[in-house]
């Protein structure tokens, strides 16, 4: 991609991304793919255990990356800077809950509070500097080290980016280390202009953990068939799914809700019921 044409240049993330770029972002079918496949190599990159968990989604935009999240039954909240993104998101009726915040300025929850966390597209607009006072570097520190608290010992953070260039891939790498993490690059068909995808897996702290291997090298290929059966099972689970708005999906919806301590209306003969139109 051109530099002239990377989003991060042309104006802030809360202003490029405006209403109509919201909407056009999500409902752009190839854009959706790309983010779905992201994101579940993303979650499996988390290497969470086999029971619902609590994840922070970091850039969620219009909550395309968290609904892989709540397709695999974890509970998540999303932070994004842009206000359009998150009413699109809210509109969307997504499962996780919602927050505007700036990633620049930390991360605003309790220490341990997340079993893990994901970042899709969206860590590389801390290396540019869009107000005055914004330094890239140590946005950056503040961003991972409060990460790094907010995480449970031994959780997975993993973050794809898109870095305009080597150094700003190390300037990332660096101040991730910098606040306590360990892990590194997991490169994903690095020979591949096209399909080439770079992910941060970083570790906060507890027992040693070995990288997990990348997709489309020549050692990876037991790992890249575990992938794809994931995968797989995952487009099971959502195809088996109720239709979205039918009577089953929103008394699934309403029963996630209340185990959520959320307030939904009590159930009732006419729950889900198509509505006439009217004149």
């Amino acid at each position: 991609m051109a530099s002239g044409r990377r989003p991060e240049h042309r104006a802030p993330p809360e202003i490029f991304y405006n209403e109509d770029e919201a909407r056009k972002y999500t409902s752009n079918t190839r854009m959706i793919e790309i983010q779905e496949q992201l994101s579940e190599r993303a979650i499996e990159l988390l290497a969470l255990p086999d029971h619902p968990c609590f994840i922070l989604d970091i850039g969620c935009g219009s909550g395309l990356s968290g609904e892989s999240l709540t397709n695999q039954d974890h509970t998540w909240i999303g932070l994004d800077i842009s206000p359009s993104m998150l009413e699109v998101a809210t509109e969307r009726e997504v499962e996780g809950d919602l927050l505007q915040s700036d990633m620049g300025q930390g991360i605003p929850f309790r220490p341990g509070t997340f079993d893990g966390a994901i970042s899709v597209s969206a860590v590389q607009w801390l290396c540019n500097a869009d107000k005055k006072y914004h330094h890239p570097q140590k946005r950056l520190y503040k961003f991972f080290s409060t990460l790094y608290a907010s995480l449970a010992r031994g959780a997975r953070a993993v973050m794809q980016m898109y870095p305009e260039n080597s150094e700003q891939l190390e300037l990332i790498t660096q101040q991730a280390m910098k606040a306590g993490f360990s892990g590194g690059l997991v490169i994903d068909f690095p020979n591949s202009t096209k399909a080439k995808k770079i992910f941060l897996c970083l570790f906060a702290g507890g027992t040693t953990q070995e990288l997990p291997q990348a997709l489309g090298t020549e050692d990876s290929r037991q790992g890249q068939i575990s992938y794809t059966d994931k995968r797989e099972r995952v487009r099971q689970i959502r195809n088996s799914k109720a239709p979205k708005k039918s009577r089953q999906w929103i008394m699934e919806k309403k029963e996630r809700r209340r185990k959520q301590g959320r307030s939904c209306r009590p159930d009732t003969k006419f729950t889900g019921r198509k509505r006439p139109n009217s004149f």
